[in-house]
Formats: structure tokens, sequence, C-alpha cells
């Protein structure tokens, strides 16, 4: 039976309004208002032009009840600079990735979740308190993504258009998600990431949204990132080649080296409002001086390596069993598909074994 879940989240991913796809298939906008109400059910004919104009295979809006994020139980970076139309997109995209991750549930032996609950603490103190309970001790973080999937995260990528569309993150029962934007500078990605961690931590039982809750999430990510006794070694500083060093150091922007240095009172005010304008004229708020390489899932690299040796399957079965887009696919999992690239076709349907996947530090 067709699925008015599936339709909204297909037109939602499409980037499509309700009057714009019924402008594209031929139909009056209400009747697709009746669909995704679930009034009552598109002709076989109709369904087909769905598929068409949506992208996704017929087989898609047929399948069960999709799992849908909750709007109050997403944190948005930055739910302001956003339309709608890009929050809807986002959000279904959470849906797409549910599936992917009961897939990998079912078929991979992966970490369970082990953040702890630190709401009563402030967001500094927690971060020194979440490094000390993983064992992280004040080094530098490597890989903050490698980092967030060895201790139960799921991580993916978000294909928007457009850096408005910021990352967000949620609890989905005893399993947390994290969606990180891959337009944006690798140093920011990984601040997002631990701003999405501290989301996590601080605010499981509660609602993520708010300034309040933005604002503390940005501390604990520059705790978490940055920590504050290693910092301090250094001693005071007072010019921009010294900060960019400590980036470069720390892996972070150094928009927010320059930020975090300030705040613990390691630079002036005067030094401070100094190298955010040299910073501003270098044009470094949009591009790193010496970038570091993006951050990839270790999971899905590991997945995707015994999908392509795995004959009977390859990358267009595992879109086939899902009944999902290449396309949504590549998206979510950091453009390590290569969307058009023939792979070995799906001859029966299979059960492949159990893979047992190992995480590394």
């Amino acid at each position: 039976m067709f699925n008015k879940s599936r339709l909204k989240v297909a037109r939602q991913r499409a980037g499509l309004t309700m009057r714009e796809l019924a402008s594209r298939v031929g139909i009056e906008p209400r009747t697709v208002t009746g669909y995704e109400a679930g009034e009552y059910l598109p002709s076989d004919d109709v369904a087909r032009k769905f598929a068409r104009v949506l992208g996704f295979p017929l087989e898609f809006f047929m399948a069960d009840d999709l799992d849908i994020p909750l709007v109050e139980g997403v944190s948005f970076r930055s739910m302001s600079k956003m339309t709608a139309r890009q929050r809807d997109g986002a959000i279904a995209a959470g849906a797409v990735a549910f599936l992917l991750s009961d897939w990998l549930d079912g078929e991979f032996d992966l970490p369970d979740a082990d953040l702890p609950d630190m709401r009563e603490e402030l967001p500094q103190t927690a971060a020194a308190g979440l490094r000390d309970y993983w064992g992280l001790g004040n080094r530098p973080i490597k890989n903050t993504v490698h980092l967030l999937e060895l201790k139960g995260v799921r991580v993916f990528s978000l294909g928007e258009d457009g850096k408005e569309v910021d990352a967000y993150s949620l609890w989905r029962g005893a399993r947390p998600y994290v969606f990180l934007n891959t337009q944006k500078s690798a140093e920011r990605s990984r601040f997002d990431a631990a701003h999405e961690l501290g989301h996590l931590v601080l605010h499981k039982h509660a609602s993520p949204n708010g300034l309040e809750a933005e604002k503390q999430a940005n501390e604990f990510a520059a705790a978490f990132l940055m920590p504050e006794a290693p910092l301090r070694a250094v001693g005071r500083v007072s010019g921009l080649p010294k900060v960019v060093q400590l980036k470069q150091e720390w892996s972070v922007s150094v928009a927010a080296m320059a930020y975090r240095l300030h705040e613990i009172g390691l630079l002036t005010k005067w030094n401070y409002q100094q190298i955010f304008v040299e910073i501003s004229r270098r044009g470094w708020r949009t591009a790193e001086p010496s970038p570091i390489r993006r951050e990839q899932s270790q999971i899905w690299q590991k997945v995707l390596s015994e999908v392509r040796r795995d004959e009977e399957l390859g990358l267009v079965g595992l879109s086939q069993l899902l009944s999902l887009p290449e396309a949504e696919l590549a998206k979510l999992l950091f453009g390590l598909v290569t969307v058009g690239v023939p792979s070995a076709p799906r001859r029966e349907p299979i059960t492949p074994p159990r893979g047992q996947l190992r995480l590394v530090k």
C-alpha cells in the first residue's frame, strides 16, 4: 500500500512544496495534501509519476512507515538562517539515515552509545569531565568523527545546498545521531561535531533548541577541543602567527582559537580585536590558513569496502535493498559513494553474514 509518510519524506528531500509537486505531476495541490494526510491513496499511474518526479524508486513508497525526526527534538546550529524548505529537507535526511542505520545494526556488530548524561554540569566542566571519562587527557583530538563513532554515535553528512543548513543532532531511543554539513571548512565541521556532542550530553532529556542551549553547546565545544590547561601552559599570546600555530596544533579554525584564547584570558581584548580584523582582511573567516583534511566516517568506509567486495550486493544492490536512490546514499555518506559508477548487480535476495567491524582509536 502507498505510504503517506514516505511521500512526504521524498517530497522534502526533493525540496518541493506540495503545490510544486502537484504542478509537476499534473494534479491539484489539495490532492497531494490528501495523499500526505492519508485521506486517500493515489492511483498506480499517479504513484509512478511521484516516483519519477521525486527520483525515488516506486518500491520506496510501498514500504513500512518511516521513523521521522521530530522538529522539537532536533538541535540545529542556526534555525534563523534556514528556510522552512531547507529545515524540512534536512530533517527528512534524518529519516533516510535511520533506514541506513537500522540496516547497519542488522548486519554488523558496532559499539553501543557511551555518552554520559551531564545535564547537571556546566558546559566547560562537562567537557573536561567527558575527556576524563573517555580517557582523552588534554591532548588534541585527532579525528572527532572517528571518536564519536567509537563511542556509539551515528555520524552522517548533509548534502544540502548552502551553508545555511547547519549541523544537527538528536537522540533516537538509546542511539545518538549527528549530521554534519560538508560545505563548511574541515575545521568548522570539527567544531560542529563537538557542538552537537555538547547537545547530546547536556540536553538529552530536554529541548535542545534556543539561544541558551546553543551558547552552552558552543562553550562545551570550545572547551572540549581546546582544553584550558595546555593552552595556559603556552602563556600570553599577542600576535596572529602564534594563534595560527596553535590553530594547526589543535585542528580548529583560526577564529575559534583566537576566541578561546581571549575567553581564558591569554589574549587581551585589544589584541583579540586586532587579530580578528586581520583574520577578516586575509579572508580566513571562510578559507583557513594551512587547512586540515576533512574528516570522514570510519564506519561507512569499512562498511562500503565490505559491500564493494560482495559481488552479489554491491552499491547498486544496497540501493535496491533499501529502495533508496544512490544519490541519497552519497549525500549521507560523506561522498564515499560514487553515484553513476556501475557496481555488481544484485541477482537474488540475499542475507549476508553478520559482519564484525572494529573501530580503532
